[in-house]
């Protein structure tokens, strides 16, 4: 459906054109969902920072998110979840919640992350199976008092665009096919983002 990352933003960023003057905040989920943020934060005139969260994947298959971590600690568990030994999960969200302070270490070292209270906010990801990682960063973010918050994903299945309305404002994906493995099916490019260009790109000022 897309040849890329950059594909999909730029039509993220069409379908997001009505947010252009109200110097929206994009907060985008690292990796995949940093460089699709900086297209869109410097076509709407926007600012740009990451939202922390890690998805807790399933045992033997982690790529199926059975639940997340967000940066403030919370943990969102799915229903599969309720299958794992409780051992292997506790020591799954610890893991995750100490890759979550490394890399706020290492993605912002200098300054605090951007404050989304009275804003309207955007969160930003390449794409969405489950939505336990986009539920994950909505819920942290509502309690935050964002004036408008709004999920926008390069593609996700129906279920879960259907679950997330319930947490945002308003949720944009330009892509909803019903066939729905993985993420990267839908990308003819879909190379993983290192660290470095995040922090490149966070360090971009907007265009």
């Amino acid at each position: 459906m897309y040849r890329d990352r950059l594909e999909a933003a730029r039509h993220l960023a069409e379908a997001l054109a009505h947010l252009k003057g109200e110097h929206p905040l994009l907060l985008a989920i690292p990796r995949g969902g940093v460089p699709m943020g900086r297209v869109i934060a410097d076509a709407l005139e926007g600012e740009l920072d990451v939202v922390l969260v890690r998805k807790i994947g399933a045992p033997g298959n982690p790529e199926f998110a059975i639940g997340a971590v967000s940066e403030d600690g919370s943990v969102h568990l799915e229903e599969q979840a309720q299958r794992c030994r409780d051992d292997w999960l506790a020591r799954e969200i610890a893991r995750q919640r100490e890759l979550i302070d490394a890399r706020r270490r290492l993605y912002t070292p200098v300054r605090s992350p951007i404050d989304p209270a009275g804003r309207v906010v955007v969160v930003v990801d390449d794409g969405s199976a489950t939505g336990a990682t986009m539920a994950a960063a909505l819920a942290t973010l509502r309690q935050r008092d964002p004036a408008r918050l709004i999920a926008a994903i390069g593609v996700a299945p129906p279920e879960t665009l259907a679950r997330l309305a319930a947490l945002a404002d308003e949720v944009v994906c330009p892509e909803a096919p019903r066939h729905f493995r993985a993420v990267g099916q839908f990308f003819t490019h879909f190379d993983q983002v290192e660290d470095d260009e995040v922090i490149r790109l966070l360090g971009e000022e907007a265009l």
